[in-house]
């Protein structure tokens, strides 16, 4: 296991372009890190880099406390896993695994013992001696992991290994790999454009963004704290909506209501006046006839054009009229989602399953005004973070997935 530090690190070809532009933070011994972001963002070449398959540009790697920017792939004691299996046909799967450790030349009753050890982790025993032509998407890659593990690496680096599964199956080994991973306690970097994966994941995530990191956080401050605009459209599902707002005091003027702020917001706020882009996450609107207290928010009116009922949850889509132009250019230049058009932007709202809201007729909504984000229209960053501890919606203290999970016990 290892500390990996890039103290700004830049990957620029020969051509000027800057895949990767001073990358800074710490991936700590024994951390699940997440690089996420759409295509193009550099950050399979951050994780090339760490590997070593990449060359770094400027700025320093450091693993364990030493720099290897010029230390060759092999001798970083690192093991990847790629999105194809990578893994021999004509071999079976004991075969797979053991390659990497005869070419070690690697003791016998050694071999065996990793081989056998990782088989039992990965749930691979009863398909040893059978080829990867035998064997579902979800062992391929559990073989493909296998040989990684067999090595007893200081890290573990994965390039969207679940790519290439089907849905269900990406659930079956998002679940495999988590758990794999808590208990071999290794430093893990994952790479994913999924910011499923990533939320459900990682310990900590950085969100990337045209080669730049844009922040970097457990899941639930990237929810519930995100930095800029950026991260505030990609981190979630359904995405957070965007909307153009005026202030006037402690006064925020939405397309669809007008609402008054917190005090302790508008007090951060420091009196600024002016154009914001309010966003607001699509569980932080509710059917306005089942909330007991209204105080906190506002109700208005809407048409309801579509209505998702997923069971457990519903989701009402709704159209407002005014400042989609505007927002949809800035939206579309900062790659978070798509808005505006002829009905003017589209808005989610998950409401109660018990909601009485019905397509095509007018439904009494309700907005909590303490969960409303609020940015810069011309910069994109966050003008208001919430209290980083809080979950907005349930109060919880600010902890992971896995780290939430890991407190049942």
């Amino acid at each position: 296991m290892a500390e990996i530090v890039l103290d700004k690190v830049t990957k620029k070809y020969g051509d000027g372009f800057e895949a990767v532009k001073e990358a800074d933070f710490t991936i700590r011994d024994g951390e699940f890190f997440i690089l996420v972001g759409p295509s193009g963002c550099g950050k399979s070449t951050l994780l090339n880099m760490i590997v070593g398959l990449e060359d770094i540009t400027s700025g320093e790697l450091r693993v364990g406390g030493k720099v290897v920017n010029d230390v060759d792939p092999k001798d970083r004691n690192m093991a990847m896993v790629f999105q194809s299996y990578a893994i021999y046909p004509h071999l079976t799967v004991r075969e797979n695994m053991e390659f990497p450790l005869k070419l070690r030349r690697m003791d016998k009753a050694e071999i065996d013992r990793r081989v056998d050890e990782a088989a039992r982790i990965l749930e691979l025993t009863e398909h040893l001696d059978r080829k990867p032509g035998n064997l579902s998407g979800g062992q391929r890659q559990r073989v493909a992991m296998g040989r990684a593990v067999v090595r007893e690496p200081s890290a573990f680096l994965m390039d969207e290994p679940l790519s290439n599964l089907d849905a269900k199956l990406r659930v079956q080994m998002r679940t495999a790999i988590s758990r794999i991973q808590q208990r071999l306690g290794t430093t893990t970097v994952y790479v994913t454009h999924d910011q499923v994966e990533a939320m459900t994941l990682g310990d900590r995530v950085a969100v990337l963004r045209r080669g730049e990191v844009q922040q970097v956080g457990t899941p639930r401050e990237l929810y519930n704290t995100p930095r800029n605009l950026f991260v505030a459209g990609f981190i979630g599902s359904p995405a957070m909506n965007l909307l153009p707002g005026e202030l006037d005091g402690r006064n925020l003027r939405l397309p669809m209501v007008e609402l008054e702020l917190p005090e302790d917001v508008a007090e951060r706020l420091d009196g600024r006046p002016g154009r914001v882009i309010a966003g607001i996450r699509p569980e932080d609107f509710e059917d306005a006839t089942l909330v007991e207290d209204r105080s906190g928010g506002a109700t208005f009116t809407t048409k309801v054009d579509v209505l998702e009922w997923l069971g457990s949850e519903l989701y009402a889509h709704f159209a407002v009229e005014q400042g989609a132009g505007e927002l949809a250019d800035l939206a579309e230049d900062l790659e978070t989602v798509e808005l505006g058009g002829d009905e003017g932007a589209q808005v989610v709202a998950r409401l109660d399953v018990r909601s009485d809201a019905r397509e095509g007729r007018d439904a009494e909504l309700w907005v909590n005004a303490r969960a409303i984000h609020l940015f810069d229209p011309d910069d994109g960053r966050a003008l208001v973070r919430h209290d980083e501890s809080i979950d907005l919606r349930h109060g919880d203290e600010a902890r992971s997935p896995r780290e939430v999970a890991g407190a049942g016990g």
